[in-house]
């Protein structure tokens, strides 16, 4: 997942030189209870204990960009589009 800059598609620059969060980065993320993973998509820190799940962003608009790598038809999967039996988690909007 990563958030480019919208003007000119360059990634921003950040305290903690993260620009975005993919599958090698995992092991080092802190997991929930129930094994789920709550990322942190924001400007400022969201603290120490949760820093390794933060992926900061500028203070404005953003856009995520999420990218998948071939993609299966085989459980789970995104195929076919809108349909598959694993589906792009929401985004929800925290104060």
């Amino acid at each position: 997942m990563v958030i480019p800059d919208q003007r000119f598609c360059e990634m921003q620059r950040n305290p903690i030189n993260r620009y975005l969060i993919n599958s090698p980065m995992l092991p080092g993320m802190k997991k929930n209870a129930d094994g789920s993973l709550t990322l942190y998509i924001q400007k400022d820190s969201p603290g120490a204990d949760k820093e390794a799940n933060w992926l900061p962003a500028p203070d404005a608009t953003i856009y995520l960009v999420m990218r998948l790598y071939w993609p299966k038809t085989e459980a789970p999967s995104i195929l076919p589009a809108g349909k598959g039996t694993w589906q792009t988690p929401g985004v929800k909007r925290v104060s």
